[in-house]
Protein backbone atom coordinates (compact mmCIF):
# COMPACT_ATOMS: atom_id res chain seq x y z
CA UNK A 1 0.00 0.00 0.00
CA UNK A 2 3.29 2.29 0.42
CA UNK A 3 3.08 2.52 -3.08
CA UNK A 4 -0.32 3.13 -3.74
CA UNK A 5 -0.40 5.86 -1.15
CA UNK A 6 2.19 7.81 -3.08
CA UNK A 7 0.23 7.25 -5.86
CA UNK A 8 -2.42 8.90 -4.20
CA UNK A 9 -0.78 12.17 -2.87
CA UNK A 10 0.96 12.87 -6.21
CA UNK A 11 -2.39 12.74 -7.81
CA UNK A 12 -3.39 14.89 -4.74
CA UNK A 13 -0.30 17.35 -5.68
CA UNK A 14 -0.66 17.75 -8.95
CA UNK A 15 -4.44 19.34 -7.92
CA UNK A 16 -3.00 22.20 -6.40
CA UNK A 17 -3.82 20.24 -2.38
CA UNK A 18 -1.06 21.00 -0.47
CA UNK A 19 -0.87 18.94 2.51
CA UNK A 20 -2.17 15.17 2.80
CA UNK A 21 -2.01 12.87 5.29
CA UNK A 22 -3.94 9.64 6.21
CA UNK A 23 -5.47 9.03 9.55
CA UNK A 24 -6.62 5.98 11.72
CA UNK A 25 -10.01 7.06 13.04
CA UNK A 26 -10.22 4.26 15.49
CA UNK A 27 -9.80 6.14 18.39
CA UNK A 28 -12.33 8.86 17.15
CA UNK A 29 -14.83 6.31 16.72
CA UNK A 30 -17.93 7.50 19.16
CA UNK A 31 -16.70 10.88 18.51
CA UNK A 32 -17.23 10.41 14.95
CA UNK A 33 -20.54 8.11 15.94
CA UNK A 34 -22.22 11.01 17.78
CA UNK A 35 -21.56 13.92 15.66
CA UNK A 36 -22.37 12.50 12.11
CA UNK A 37 -24.15 9.13 12.77
CA UNK A 38 -23.24 5.48 11.40
CA UNK A 39 -22.31 6.26 8.25
CA UNK A 40 -18.87 8.19 8.83
CA UNK A 41 -18.56 6.19 11.86
CA UNK A 42 -18.02 3.16 9.61
CA UNK A 43 -14.65 4.19 7.65
CA UNK A 44 -11.32 3.00 9.61
CA UNK A 45 -9.48 5.61 7.39
CA UNK A 46 -9.44 9.15 6.18
CA UNK A 47 -7.41 10.94 4.04
CA UNK A 48 -6.84 14.34 5.00
CA UNK A 49 -6.56 16.97 2.19
CA UNK A 50 -5.04 20.78 3.10
CA UNK A 51 -4.75 23.70 0.63
CA UNK A 52 -3.49 26.87 1.88
CA UNK A 53 -5.33 30.29 1.99
CA UNK A 54 -3.76 33.22 -0.31
CA UNK A 55 -1.38 34.86 2.25
CA UNK A 56 -1.91 38.25 1.06
CA UNK A 57 -5.92 38.14 1.64
CA UNK A 58 -5.23 36.69 4.93
CA UNK A 59 -3.08 39.58 5.98
CA UNK A 60 -5.32 41.99 5.41
CA UNK A 61 -8.04 40.75 8.12
CA UNK A 62 -6.65 42.90 10.69
CA UNK A 63 -9.38 45.30 8.80
CA UNK A 64 -11.76 42.97 9.02
CA UNK A 65 -14.56 45.27 9.62
CA UNK A 66 -14.13 46.67 6.09
CA UNK A 67 -15.98 44.67 3.31
CA UNK A 68 -13.88 45.42 0.73
CA UNK A 69 -11.15 43.12 2.45
CA UNK A 70 -14.01 40.71 3.79
CA UNK A 71 -14.95 39.99 0.08
CA UNK A 72 -11.61 39.39 -1.34
CA UNK A 73 -11.56 36.46 2.14
CA UNK A 74 -14.75 35.28 1.03
CA UNK A 75 -13.72 34.65 -2.92
CA UNK A 76 -10.43 32.96 -1.92
CA UNK A 77 -12.47 30.76 0.77
CA UNK A 78 -14.95 29.26 -1.72
CA UNK A 79 -12.41 28.98 -4.50
CA UNK A 80 -10.28 26.82 -2.09
CA UNK A 81 -13.24 24.81 -0.58
CA UNK A 82 -14.37 24.45 -4.34
CA UNK A 83 -10.94 23.27 -5.28
CA UNK A 84 -10.70 20.53 -2.17
CA UNK A 85 -13.73 19.05 -3.16
CA UNK A 86 -13.02 18.41 -6.64
CA UNK A 87 -9.74 16.97 -5.30
CA UNK A 88 -11.57 14.43 -2.52
CA UNK A 89 -13.91 13.78 -5.43
CA UNK A 90 -11.28 11.77 -7.66
CA UNK A 91 -8.97 11.03 -4.57
CA UNK A 92 -12.05 8.69 -3.77
CA UNK A 93 -13.09 7.72 -7.52
CA UNK A 94 -9.21 6.45 -7.49
CA UNK A 95 -10.01 4.35 -4.28
CA UNK A 96 -13.22 3.29 -5.62
CA UNK A 97 -11.74 2.14 -8.80
CA UNK A 98 -9.56 -0.52 -6.78
CA UNK A 99 -11.80 -2.06 -5.04
CA UNK A 100 -11.85 0.18 -1.74
CA UNK A 101 -14.85 2.03 -0.55
CA UNK A 102 -15.05 5.51 -0.35
CA UNK A 103 -16.87 8.32 1.30
CA UNK A 104 -15.44 12.46 -0.02
CA UNK A 105 -16.80 15.08 3.08
CA UNK A 106 -17.97 18.36 1.32
CA UNK A 107 -15.50 20.76 2.32
CA UNK A 108 -18.10 23.24 3.34
CA UNK A 109 -20.71 21.20 5.02
CA UNK A 110 -23.77 22.81 6.51
CA UNK A 111 -23.68 23.12 10.36
CA UNK A 112 -25.95 21.98 12.48
CA UNK A 113 -27.98 24.45 13.82
CA UNK A 114 -28.42 23.65 17.18
CA UNK A 115 -25.36 21.91 17.83
CA UNK A 116 -22.88 24.23 15.98
CA UNK A 117 -21.17 21.72 14.18
CA UNK A 118 -20.35 19.91 10.88
CA UNK A 119 -21.33 16.22 10.49
CA UNK A 120 -17.62 15.46 10.32
CA UNK A 121 -14.69 17.03 11.73
CA UNK A 122 -11.94 17.79 8.81
CA UNK A 123 -9.89 19.32 11.78
CA UNK A 124 -10.36 16.14 13.69
CA UNK A 125 -9.66 13.91 10.34
CA UNK A 126 -6.52 16.27 9.69
CA UNK A 127 -4.96 16.26 13.49
CA UNK A 128 -5.25 12.19 13.48
CA UNK A 129 -3.33 12.23 10.46
CA UNK A 130 -0.15 14.12 11.51
CA UNK A 131 -1.30 17.32 9.47
CA UNK A 132 -1.05 19.98 12.68
CA UNK A 133 -2.53 20.37 16.36
CA UNK A 134 -5.80 21.65 17.47
CA UNK A 135 -4.60 25.03 18.80
CA UNK A 136 -6.76 27.25 21.48
CA UNK A 137 -8.74 28.75 18.69
CA UNK A 138 -10.00 25.48 17.79
CA UNK A 139 -8.57 25.59 14.62
CA UNK A 140 -6.31 22.85 13.41
CA UNK A 141 -2.46 24.43 13.16
CA UNK A 142 0.48 23.35 10.87
CA UNK A 143 4.10 23.94 10.79
CA UNK A 144 3.80 24.79 7.20
CA UNK A 145 0.46 27.63 7.31
CA UNK A 146 -0.67 27.59 11.02
CA UNK A 147 -4.32 27.94 10.18
CA UNK A 148 -4.16 30.00 7.61
CA UNK A 149 -5.54 26.62 5.04
CA UNK A 150 -8.62 24.75 4.38
CA UNK A 151 -9.37 21.07 4.69
CA UNK A 152 -11.17 17.81 3.52
CA UNK A 153 -11.23 14.54 4.20
CA UNK A 154 -12.24 11.18 2.34
CA UNK A 155 -12.72 8.53 3.91
CA UNK A 156 -12.19 5.02 3.09
CA UNK A 157 -11.63 1.27 4.24
CA UNK A 158 -8.39 1.33 2.18
CA UNK A 159 -5.61 -0.30 4.50
CA UNK A 160 -3.67 2.82 3.89
CA UNK A 161 -0.37 3.80 6.13
CA UNK A 162 -1.58 6.37 9.26
CA UNK A 163 0.86 8.65 10.74
CA UNK A 164 1.49 10.05 14.12
CA UNK A 165 -0.49 13.12 15.00
CA UNK A 166 1.36 16.27 16.02
CA UNK A 167 1.76 17.44 19.46
CA UNK A 168 0.45 20.92 20.53
CA UNK A 169 3.18 23.69 19.93
CA UNK A 170 1.31 26.51 20.74
CA UNK A 171 3.70 27.04 24.30
CA UNK A 172 2.41 30.13 26.05
CA UNK A 173 0.71 32.06 22.88
CA UNK A 174 -2.86 33.29 23.46
CA UNK A 175 -2.90 35.60 20.08
CA UNK A 176 -6.31 33.93 19.30
CA UNK A 177 -7.34 34.18 22.30
CA UNK A 178 -6.67 37.80 23.10
CA UNK A 179 -7.89 38.99 19.74
CA UNK A 180 -11.12 37.88 19.42
CA UNK A 181 -13.60 40.56 19.43
CA UNK A 182 -16.28 38.65 21.83
CA UNK A 183 -13.74 36.34 23.74
CA UNK A 184 -15.64 32.98 22.62
CA UNK A 185 -12.11 31.20 23.75
CA UNK A 186 -11.02 30.11 27.15
CA UNK A 187 -7.67 29.96 26.36
CA UNK A 188 -7.50 26.16 27.48
CA UNK A 189 -5.67 23.92 25.19
CA UNK A 190 -7.29 21.44 23.37
CA UNK A 191 -7.92 17.82 25.36
CA UNK A 192 -9.35 15.51 23.39
CA UNK A 193 -11.46 13.88 26.16
CA UNK A 194 -13.16 17.73 27.19
CA UNK A 195 -16.24 18.77 25.20
CA UNK A 196 -15.77 21.48 22.97
CA UNK A 197 -17.12 23.94 25.41
CA UNK A 198 -14.23 23.86 27.27
CA UNK A 199 -12.30 25.74 25.19
CA UNK A 200 -14.76 27.56 22.70
CA UNK A 201 -18.55 29.47 23.14
CA UNK A 202 -19.85 28.73 20.08
CA UNK A 203 -23.31 30.27 20.42
CA UNK A 204 -21.26 33.31 21.03
CA UNK A 205 -19.48 33.34 17.78
CA UNK A 206 -22.07 32.51 16.09
CA UNK A 207 -24.15 35.03 17.34
CA UNK A 208 -21.05 37.63 16.34
CA UNK A 209 -20.88 36.45 12.73
CA UNK A 210 -25.02 36.86 12.50
CA UNK A 211 -24.30 40.47 13.76
CA UNK A 212 -21.64 41.11 10.84
CA UNK A 213 -24.20 39.39 8.22
CA UNK A 214 -26.37 41.76 9.02
CA UNK A 215 -24.57 44.86 9.35
CA UNK A 216 -21.41 44.31 6.66
CA UNK A 217 -23.56 41.88 4.31
CA UNK A 218 -20.72 39.37 5.28
CA UNK A 219 -20.46 37.20 8.05
CA UNK A 220 -16.93 36.38 8.26
CA UNK A 221 -14.27 37.32 10.63
CA UNK A 222 -10.90 35.78 10.47
CA UNK A 223 -8.96 37.35 13.12
CA UNK A 224 -8.12 34.04 14.88
CA UNK A 225 -6.85 32.93 11.16
CA UNK A 226 -5.21 35.72 11.12
CA UNK A 227 -3.54 36.47 14.03
CA UNK A 228 -1.52 33.29 14.79
CA UNK A 229 2.06 33.36 14.43
CA UNK A 230 2.43 29.58 12.57
CA UNK A 231 0.74 31.74 9.82
CA UNK A 232 2.23 35.07 10.58
CA UNK A 233 5.80 33.86 9.87
CA UNK A 234 5.59 32.17 6.51
CA UNK A 235 7.57 34.68 5.30
CA UNK A 236 11.18 33.06 6.90
CA UNK A 237 11.41 30.50 4.50
CA UNK A 238 10.24 27.66 7.02
CA UNK A 239 7.27 27.05 6.28
CA UNK A 240 7.41 25.24 2.35
CA UNK A 241 9.60 22.67 3.70
CA UNK A 242 8.74 22.65 7.27
CA UNK A 243 8.30 18.89 7.77
CA UNK A 244 12.20 18.63 7.29
CA UNK A 245 12.87 20.26 9.83
CA UNK A 246 11.60 19.37 13.60
CA UNK A 247 8.73 21.29 15.05
CA UNK A 248 10.95 22.38 17.90
CA UNK A 249 13.49 24.02 15.66
CA UNK A 250 10.34 25.94 13.71
CA UNK A 251 8.93 26.35 17.28
CA UNK A 252 12.02 28.03 18.28
CA UNK A 253 12.62 30.30 15.59
CA UNK A 254 8.73 31.47 16.39
CA UNK A 255 10.09 32.49 19.46
CA UNK A 256 6.48 31.15 21.09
Amino acid sequence: MEQFLKELKAEAESLGIDLFGVADLAVAHDFIQDQGGPVPASFPRAISLGMRLTRGVVDELFRHDDINVLNPYRGVYRAVNANLERAALLIATRLQQVGFRSYPVPAAERTDSVRLCAAFSHKAAAHLAGLGWIGRSCLLITPEFGPRLRLTTVLTDAPLPTRVPLSNHCGSCRACVEICPVQAFTGRRFVASEPREARFNAPLCDEYMRSREQHLGEGLCGLCVYVCPWGQREDIGLMRHARSWTVETVEENLEL
